[in-house]
């Protein structure tokens, strides 16, 4: 059962707890935390920020702020990419208080897909505003993912980009797509999975990934069918077939013009929950997973399913509707 949290608008007094990642993406932290105080005194609201720069520190500060937004009525605002958003959601859920976002990431799919722009200023007011969406959060075990999580190819696609990141000393796109170009050009390890789909078995499959996706934006970028059933508390599942090492870059080519669902060695489907484990009986008692961009370890077998609660996420308002053409005058005409 979904369960609804409280969707009524923070009030125009309401303080705001600020939640930053000092190293996602390229962006100056001081300046959007700047241009968020200066709005925020325009306003008469309070603010009051942590700025963390690794993990540990990451959650406690996201404890320390969830606490103080929920005693006191206020918002939570994250500012960082889909992991940090991630990290701050995870303590957010259930607990009903507001969250807004400050999109800066790299490709910042959650805040995308919610119409939550770029664009310092324009995220503010968003995130000061009135509007509450009811969001769907996907989970795998007792860990949330907002946009996608994953195992077998794409966490390792995940490890080296990050490698990538160090080296060059940036996280830009192009970084990404040579990291992922020269993870695919290896040789994968093929998976032995038995996948159930909403409590009955699917099939045991043989595949270099599984990949689980909540984020409709992400998915119609490159070309998955299921896109829109994500809109309706379903989550969309990818598998490939066994492939070598031409075919997979074939694969990359399709993804990039949005017709991965095409190609005939890719599987894609819909699940209201999907449980991936090892075919054989003696298989992998851990798997690596990656969610939201984040790799780590996990216990088998991996259930994944929408989330119990929604997320109460400021997003921007509706269009103002465009005034009625003024009726012509009889008279004149």
């Amino acid at each position: 059962m979904i369960l609804a949290p409280r969707m009524n608008a923070p009030s125009v007094s309401a303080p705001c707890f600020l939640v930053q990642n000092a190293g996602s993406g390229r962006r100056e932290p001081a300046l959007a935390r700047e241009a968020l105080e200066r709005e925020l005194a325009a306003a008469g609201r309070r603010l009051r920020c942590w700025e963390v720069s690794d993990g540990t520190a990451l959650e406690r500060a996201a404890r320390e702020a969830v606490d103080a937004a929920c005693a006191e009525a206020g918002v939570v605002i994250v500012a960082g990419g889909d992991g940090t958003i991630n990290s701050v959601v995870a303590v957010a859920l259930g607990r009903g208080c507001l969250v807004g976002v400050l999109p800066q990431g790299t490709f910042n799919f959650f805040a995308r897909t919610h119409g939550i722009p770029a664009e310092t200023d324009a995220a503010i007011r968003i995130a000061m505003g009135s509007v509450v969406r009811p969001v769907s959060i996907g989970q795998v075990n007792d860990r949330i993912f907002l946009v996608n999580a994953s195992l077998g190819l794409y966490p390792q696609l995940i490890e080296d980009r990050e490698a990538y990141y160090a080296r060059q000393a940036g996280r830009r796109r192009l970084v990404a797509l040579w990291a992922g170009l020269g993870t695919l050009l290896r040789e994968h390890r093929q998976l032995r999975l038995r996948l159930e789909k909403d409590g009955r078995l699917l099939r045991d499959i043989r595949t270099p990934t599984v990949f689980v996706g909540n984020n409709r934006l992400q998915l119609e970028e490159i070309g998955i069918p299921e896109a829109g059933d994500v809109e309706s508390g379903r989550l969309a599942v990818i598998t490939l077939r066994p492939v070598g090492t031409l075919q997979m870059l074939g694969l990359l080519v399709q993804g990039a013009l949005g017709r991965l669902g095409d190609a005939d060695n890719v599987i894609s489907f819909s699940a209201e929950e999907l449980t991936v484990r090892p075919a054989r009986r003696y298989g992998m008692a851990r798997a690596k997973v990656a969610i939201d961009g984040e790799v780590g370890w996990m216990a088998t077998p991996l259930h994944f399913r929408v989330a119990p609660e929604r997320l109460p996420l400021l997003v921007p308002g509706p269009l103002p509707a465009e005034p009625a053409p003024a009726a012509a005058d009889s008279a004149g005409a």
